[in-house]
């Protein structure tokens, strides 16, 4: 964070200090949550939680080194109280990103948000430095503090945003006002939670309606491919630029491509020229993701050539996300578990099946959350695709959902051995112990709350037991 003292940052939350000998003091280390976290003049933020409160650690932060802790109560050690710490913590992010220097690029969407935002800030920093938000910390308490940790000498800011009902990115873009706005998609991701496509619509078309005109520099980045986001352009004031495989797209791809190992291949043409590119990310998904990122880096003046070097060289900075293993025995492992939603799943199934040409195949699913009445349907969707993909096998892990993705297997025809039900991870587990061979290839996907992360690292730790019993 940009230095600032305690007597300012007070000021700016609204906040009663206690306890605090030397108002001038600066806090010049990160903004932190977490005690573990805490350096040498640091910020720590206590949040009452279900399990735990952080004004319980007050002692501990300052003697470890923090210069004070924002709270609700005083706690005895150094402390600014105030009434609402999330939005005090909010109002110091809006505070510092008023006074940096830096370009704010925020983007939303159902599916594939994490992803872009690590390709956005790996082509990015390769022209000037460049903070971005950590894995999925999106919300709001997430964001301000990624926002929290820029400094004087980033140039830009990268900002996931997650909502999860109707004012959430209003609120968090309010916080961190941007000046270029990306809006990937509309899909089913939390569409029980919302009501609907046309609900999760009007809450990620609030980006665009939270940045500056045309006039002023504001920019939205939209997916031409995707109807309800070319939608969006008619509700922002700001200059529109659009991507995607459409001809109406300024960014766009030519001739995608898949290399053997299943990675994307296209030529990438933007309104400055034209330059091949070979992703190291598996899947035909990337694609676009690529081309939005792209579009932003269009706009802040990087060449096609060098906006194709940086995709062609950026990895996966952000765990669980088609991390793609290879044991010693030649088996494949493409941990994807991290969440699930009807699009998403669908992508990794085509990836699964790209990969793997000319081996067995394995696709381990667990249950979409939060899809509402639309629920059986689209498990249904997910077990016929994989029979239409020709997945070698199967394999749907847990209770009802789970068995709708079988169910919906069954219907397309895998009446065989092709498709099976298990109980739960540790069977799922036995399962591939006992059948996989060398050269098979697995997929592991499910939403979060699912925990199929734990049969991804299973099967890791089992091949690399089997190397050493072989040596």
């Amino acid at each position: 964070m940009i230095a600032l003292s305690l007597a300012e940052i007070a000021e700016v939350v609204g906040g009663q200090t206690y306890d605090i000998p030397d108002p001038s003091v600066k806090v010049t280390g990160p903004v932190v949550r977490d005690s573990r976290e805490v350096v040498p003049g640091s910020l720590f933020v206590a949040f009452v939680g279900e399990r735990a409160d952080g004004h319980d650690y007050a002692r501990a932060v300052v003697e470890a080194g923090a210069a004070a802790v924002l709270g609700s109560r005083p706690v005895g050690v150094p402390a600014i109280v105030v009434d609402d710490v999330q939005r005090a913590l909010g109002a110091l992010a809006r505070h510092v990103v008023e006074r940096l220097g830096a370009t704010l690029v925020a983007l939303t969407g159902s599916a594939g948000k994490t992803s872009t935002k690590d390709l956005i800030a790996q082509v990015l920093r390769t022209k000037a430095p460049t903070v971005f938000t950590p894995g999925s910390l999106n919300n709001e308490i997430g964001l301000p503090l990624t926002a929290l940790s820029a400094t004087a000498e980033t140039r830009y800011l990268v900002l996931e945003m997650g909502a999860r009902g109707i004012g959430h990115i209003r609120y968090l873009a309010e916080l961190t006002p941007p000046r270029i706005g990306l809006v990937l998609n509309v899909g089913s991701a939390h569409i029980g939670e919302f009501g609907g496509r046309e609900q999760i619509a009007q809450a990620k078309g609030e980006l665009v309606e939270s940045l500056p005109s045309a006039e002023e520099g504001g920019v939205a980045v939209l997916n031409a491919d995707d109807p309800y986001v070319l939608a969006m352009a008619a509700r922002t004031t700001a200059r529109v630029l659009l991507f995607g495989e459409s001809d109406e797209a300024d960014v766009r791809a030519e001739n995608v491509t898949l290399t053997a190992a299943g990675q994307p291949s296209f030529r990438l043409h933007t309104p400055s020229g034209c330059s091949d590119v070979t992703m190291r990310l598996y899947g035909e998904h990337h694609v676009s993701n690529a081309l939005a990122a792209a579009a932003v880096a269009h706009e802040l003046d990087m060449s096609a050539k060098e906006i194709a070097t940086a995709l062609s060289e950026a990895g996966s900075l952000s765990r669980w996300r088609m991390e793609v293993t290879e044991r010693p025995d030649g088996v494949t492992i493409v941990n994807d578990a991290y969440n699930a939603n009807p699009e998403s799943m669908k992508a990794a199934l085509r990836a699964l099946a790209a990969m793997g040409r000319g081996r067995r195949t394995w696709a381990v699913l667990g249950r979409m959350a939060e899809l509402g009445d639309e629920a059986l349907a689209e498990h249904d969707a997910v077990g016929r695709l994989a029979v239409r993909l020709n997945v070698g096998k199967l394999v749907a892990v847990g209770g009802r959902e789970a068995s709708w993705l079988q169910l919906g297997a069954y219907n397309e025809g895998s009446w065989g051995e092709e498709s099976v039900h298990v109980s739960d991870a540790q069977a799922a587990v036995d399962l591939l112990r006992s059948e996989l061979r060398p050269g098979d290839v697995v997929l592991v996907k499910a939403s979060r709350s699912v925990g199929l992360e734990s049969v991804a690292q299973a099967l890791l730790e089992n091949g690399a037991e089997g190397e050493v019993a072989a040596r």
